[in-house]
């Protein structure tokens, strides 16, 4: 079988091709939709960012030199601003920003953000205006008396109870869906239930999972080889339930004839290329909708499922932050912390008020 294959190298032809394609696009942006300066200050950030963090900047920016020319530099292109036009950039011209992307236009299109991503078009800009300012190329950086945006924590959305062995027997099965659906069931059922396995009882990222190559897989101690966020390599580990599935999986590859050397791709789509981002959605949201219709599941609600129970076997933050590779422990809290009632009602009587009675008595 030759999925038996040790704990490989892992191939980084698919995370190479990703940088790359991220940084021709960040390269675009630059050339066509930044000012000039933009270019030292992407430079400086490169060794501390990845190709992906870098290209999301570059897109924020876009939107708020945009807006500039819209409001403050009318009749002006973005190529045309300078850092002396950063200079006089107002604490309100700022704010004026975030009002301006609750709903606005760009490209022929209507766009909107939320609080939350309007903070993060914020920490773009205060970013870019801090390391100008710090290397003394402006002299004044008013973005930084702007108020982030409050963001509003939203309810933790998860499977729960049943809905966990449920979402896997519907991948088996295909009980709920369309006649549409059913046409491409039986062809891809095994592969789609080793995904959500995968995902349930790993916590993987789905950009890790579908880096995943056939030699990150070693089941002699049922472990693999993930690329974390900014190339990290990290082993997790996984329980038979998630062995089997995959297994199963890579003797159906093998029946037919499908691409088995160490550095081919694990999950494969339709044809014979690595599964992409937009395929491992749209089945997660298919077999989700049958199990739970009311809530909108997605690969990273199934990671936070994962990392609610997790959280609940061992009552251990730090565990739960070290498997799913969050470098900050508060980011873990945010999302597992507060779970719930368990945590809150096992705390009832822990704090005593008054002396039971027995201990009065003796």
């Amino acid at each position: 079988m030759f999925y038996n294959i040790g704990m490989a190298k892992v191939s980084a032809d698919y995370y190479a091709q990703r940088n790359n394609k991220n940084l021709d696009a960040l390269d675009r942006l630059l050339e066509e939709c930044l000012p000039p300066f933009c270019s030292d200050y992407f430079l400086a950030i490169e060794s501390q960012t990845s190709p992906l963090t870098r290209l999301n900047y570059a897109h924020d920016l876009k939107i708020f030199f945009y807006f500039l020319t819209q409001r403050k530099f009318s009749g002006r292109s973005v190529q045309d601003l300078t850092l002396e036009d950063m200079e006089s950039v107002t604490a309100t011209d700022v704010e004026y920003f975030l009002s301006f992307l609750t709903r606005y236009k760009y490209d022929g299109k209507l766009h909107m953000c939320n609080d939350k991503a309007k903070a993060r078009k914020l920490s773009a800009v205060r970013a870019m205006f801090k390391y100008f300012f710090n290397k003394d190329l402006i002299s004044v950086n008013n973005t930084a008396k702007v108020a982030t945006p409050k963001i509003h924590e939203k309810p933790i959305i998860r499977l729960e109870g049943e809905e966990i062995p449920d979402i896997i027997e519907a991948a088996e099965s295909g009980d709920g869906l369309s006649d549409h659906q059913k046409a491409y069931h039986d062809r891809n059922k095994v592969r789609d239930t080793a995904i959500l396995t995968l995902f349930l009882g790993t916590g993987i990222r789905i950009s890790e999972l579908v880096g995943l190559n056939n030699g990150d897989i070693n089941f002699d101690n049922n472990s693999f080889i993930v690329t974390r966020k900014g190339g990290s390599k990290a082993i997790l580990y996984f329980d038979d339930t998630v062995a089997d599935a995959i297994k199963a999986y890579l003797d159906q590859k093998e029946a037919r004839s499908l691409p088995k050397s160490e550095t081919s791709p694990l999950f494969l789509s339709n044809g014979t290329s690595r599964i992409g981002v937009r395929a491992v959605e749209n089945m997660v949201k298919k077999y989700a909708k049958i199990v739970s219709p009311l809530k909108k599941i997605t690969p990273h609600k199934l990671r936070s499922t994962y990392g609610t129970a997790l959280y609940k076997a061992t009552g251990d933050i730090y565990v739960v932050a070290d498997v799913l590779g969050h470098k900050d422990i508060n980011t873990t809290k945010k999302h597992y912390a507060a779970i719930t009632d368990d945590v809150r009602k096992s705390v009832v009587g822990k704090v005593k008020l008054k002396p039971d009675k027995d201990q009065e008595q003796q």
